[in-house]
């Protein structure tokens, strides 16, 4: 095969890849504007409505570890087909639901599927693209559909509710699914570490649930109080789980997750930049989709729209953050991601019902610039750094730490909703803009914590102590 043969060969396998991220990412987002219309249909409670959402979430979270090692030990190929497989089934399941409890479960069955699907497409990117400056590229790519998709979720979703049907929403999952299967079938070449991980079955469930219970307690607590039994069982089973996972994976002469990951800065503040960025993204969106409809009264679709610039600005900087960093590196682009989350989060410090759209205009397009540029970044830096015998577990790792952030993000929105204050009339509207005020004050530390981060990831020590985990692992995994 010749250079150009291999290049639109592996240009294939990301356009495989990038369709089944769209599905996972989009799907984290969509429902959210057709709530009313599931309640409506199914006659669903307040807490069937939250465990709809939940439970596609909870599941990805807890799953994402376990996918990367068994992809890592069997074949990311094969657990990819079977992730895109599981993620169809479900989708197809939840749109001809005809309960609340069938689509929660439905859900749940998306949420196995999106687990296989996030970090292992990651890894075959990790394998396919091994030139540096051509896996930027592709992980630009990547982090343009991942943020896009997210983005675009609630515009996709209040079209497709107001137009056609709510159950609509899982529907158009299948043909695209069905896209992303053959062509994984036809372009992806089979992968796995060269010495095989072990399944570490105890230590991936201790994980799963501290996964679980800690995404569970952040966003269950602000509506059953931190201090209830069922928070603080939740939060006790966390710190229970996530001790045992210390103490199991320490004792493994080969663990699923080596504790070493961490000796690497670039690694290890990557993961703190995804929590962080996704916190940011997940309580703008989720607050500002509330206050288009609630406060300003717009319809789903109209909704949707005026959240377009934010979309738009992360299509268009998502790759544009590649480019930068196979020219320039990641410090540039950590710094505008920085720079832009933090701005976005300054002009909607003082949101009113009556603030411009010209305003809201430039915030969402700006926040969305910072949001685009982060992705490329924290990816390359939680995947570079590792030896792409591990690529699995690392990006499961970056993986996990954005599900945390986005639940993160949604338990500190959350607690603007308390006491379901959000309603008609104007005393509601003020009490739920006065609520936001200290989350957007909070996202501007959040983004510049960011900026700190990207700095120190990006230096000489920094990229020394890559090196160094990196050639620990080389030296540890050769056979012989």
């Amino acid at each position: 095969m010749n250079g150009a043969s291999k290049a639109v060969s592996r240009n294939l396998v990301l356009v495989a890849c990038s369709l089944s991220l769209a599905l996972v990412m989009m799907d984290v987002t969509i429902v959210n504007v057709v709530l009313p219309s599931v309640r409506r249909s199914l006659n669903a409670s307040i807490s069937e409505l939250q465990w709809f959402v939940d439970a596609y979430s909870l599941v990805v979270a807890g799953g994402l570890m376990t996918a990367g090692a068994l992809a890592d030990r069997i074949g990311r190929k094969r657990v990819f087909l079977t992730g895109i497989i599981m993620f169809g089934a479900g989708s197809a399941l939840c749109g001809g639901a005809g309960s609340m409890s069938a689509l929660i479960l439905a859900r749940a069955m998306q949420g196995i599927g999106g687990a296989m699907l996030n970090p292992v497409a990651l890894s075959i990117i990790a394998n396919v693209f091994v030139e540096p400056k051509e896996r930027a590229r592709a992980i630009g790519v990547w982090g343009m559909t991942s943020g896009a998709a997210l983005a675009l979720g609630p515009m996709v979703g209040g079209f497709v509710s107001e137009f056609i049907g709510w159950r609509a929403v899982f529907w158009i999952n299948l043909p695209i699914g069905l896209i992303a299967l053959l062509m994984t079938i036809r372009f992806v070449s089979e992968s796995r570490a060269p010495v095989s991980p072990p399944l570490d079955p105890f230590g991936q469930a201790a994980i799963a649930t501290a996964v679980v219970a800690l995404s569970a307690a952040l966003i269950q607590g602000p509506d059953v109080g931190w201090g209830s039994p069922l928070a603080l069982a939740l939060e006790g089973l966390f710190l229970v789980s996530a001790a045992g996972f210390v103490v199991i994976e320490t004792r493994q002469l080969r663990p699923m997750l080596d504790f070493r990951f961490f000796r690497s800065l670039p690694f290890a503040l990557a993961t703190v930049s995804a929590v962080m960025c996704f916190a940011v993204f997940s309580a703008l969106l989720f607050l500002n989709t509330i206050y288009l409809q609630d406060v300003r009264g717009l319809s789903p679709a109209r909704a949707g729209i005026r959240l377009m610039p934010f979309a738009l600005s992360v299509m268009i900087c998502a790759p544009l953050a590649g480019r930068l960093i196979a020219a320039r590196g990641s410090r540039l682009p950590f710094l505008l991601a920085s720079l832009g989350l933090t701005l976005g989060a300054v002009l909607l410090t003082g949101l009113s019902a009556g603030t411009p759209d010209w305003l809201l205009t430039i915030a969402y397009a700006v926040a969305g610039c910072g949001f685009g540029m982060c992705n490329a970044p924290i990816t390359n830096a939680a995947v570079s750094g590792m030896p792409r015998s591990r690529a699995g577990v690392a990006a499961a790792v970056a993986s996990t730490s954005r599900q945390i952030g986005a639940a993160l993000g949604v338990a500190i929105a959350g607690t603007v909703r308390s006491g379901e204050h959000v309603g008609s009339g104007a005393e509601a509207a003020a009490a739920f803009l006065a609520a936001t005020h200290p989350v957007w004050w909070l996202s501007v530390g959040l983004g510049i914590a960011i900026g700190v981060c990207g700095f120190i990831a990006t230096g000489k020590r920094a990229h020394d102590s890559a090196l160094r985990v990196a050639s620990a692992f080389d030296a540890h995994d050769r056979p012989g």
